[in-house]
């Protein structure tokens, strides 16, 4: 099937150089993308697992957690 597109000049200028290196068609490297595009949308979601630490732990004893002045002091003693 026939269409038109409008087409950014610097872009479809990069995708035409793409294709010649590729010894494609620019209409078959469009149609890859358009793929590419549509199987990504359909693919499910993979969860992703972050981990989560369960120790105990805190601020150290007489530390104003409240308190930016004294975090910043903390921390910077401890460096």
């Amino acid at each position: 099937m026939k269409t038109t597109l409008n087409l950014n000049d610097a872009l479809l200028t990069q995708a035409k150089a793409l294709a010649a290196q590729q010894r494609t068609s620019l209409t078959r490297l469009i149609e890859e993308g358009l793929q590419w595009r549509l199987r990504e949308r359909d693919a499910p979601v993979k969860a992703i697992r972050i981990p989560v630490h369960h120790g105990k732990g805190g601020l150290a004893p007489g530390l104003d957690g409240l308190s930016n002045k004294a975090m910043f002091e903390a921390a910077d003693h401890d460096a």
